[in-house]
């Protein structure tokens, strides 16, 4: 598929991963509609895209009204819709349980165990099913890109957030083949470590620590996984597979 003039819908795109993508392809022609909850965050990224014709809308992937409406208004915006990149997600970390000695200090809690879920895994589910919804109605092939992690294999204090991105990559397989007689890819990526703003507000020496487990030696650069997303949307005969680009870590 080719980027210029594509319809492009990217959530989480206020920042990090998301706002590289927008940024990268809209820097090759397509129209982008950026979702994200913070809105001036929002906005600016907005502003800073290069090109013309590009929309946002304001909305919390894990709510099914909210993701109905901004759907609809970034379709209608950019005039229809070739592909989703679907990025949005949060980390609420922590172990299982903690404690020792017979004693227990403290547990991962429910609402930490469901908020991730509902964003990174309910929100995929919800924001993937519109975009094949308008996809159909408008009867035309597209592609969507589900971001999970090399997580998804099971991380050290993210029982939430390993079990939400690898129903993901399932997620994503399914899709590919339910969708396919329709001319709908899907696609996920795994990101490895990443400096983005979250990371970025970690201590030097934790940053330094977690790169040190890296073979290639440094976290990526979301530009790195903005040339990733390029690769899928390109490559057509790339589909129901997940794309790893972790640096040769392998969780």
């Amino acid at each position: 598929m080719n980027i210029d003039h594509r319809r492009i819908i990217i959530t989480g795109a206020a920042r990090g991963l998301g706002r590289a993508a927008a940024m990268d392809l809209a820097a090759r022609g397509a129209r982008i509609g950026l979702i994200d909850l913070d809105e001036d965050a929002l906005a600016r990224s907005l502003d800073a895209l290069p090109g013309e014709g590009h929309a946002s809308a304001v909305a919390n992937v894990a709510d099914e009204a909210q993701v109905e409406r901004a759907f609809d208004a970034l379709v209608s915006a950019l005039g229809g819709l070739d592909v989703l990149v679907n990025n949005a997600g949060i980390t609420r970390d922590g172990l299982l349980v903690k404690g020792g000695g017979g004693a227990l200090e403290e547990r991962l809690s429910l609402r930490d165990w469901q908020q991730v879920i509902d964003v990174n895994l309910t929100g995929v589910f919800l924001c993937g099913r519109e975009a094949a919804s308008h996809l159909l109605r408008l009867d035309r092939p597209g592609l969507i890109i589900n971001v999970s992690s090399i997580s998804r294999g099971g991380n050290f204090g993210q029982s939430n957030y390993s079990a939400a991105k690898a129903g993901v990559a399932a997620m994503t397989v399914t899709w590919a083949k339910e969708l396919a007689r329709h001319g709908i890819r899907a696609a996920s990526l795994s990101p490895g470590f990443t400096r983005t703003e979250l990371v970025a507000a970690m201590p030097e020496a934790a940053i330094e620590r977690i790169a040190a487990q890296i073979p290639a030696g440094r976290m990526a650069e979301p530009e790195e996984m903005a040339d990733a997303i390029r690769f899928i949307i390109e490559n057509d005969y790339f589909n129901g597979r997940d794309l790893a680009v972790d640096g040769g870590l392998r969780l």
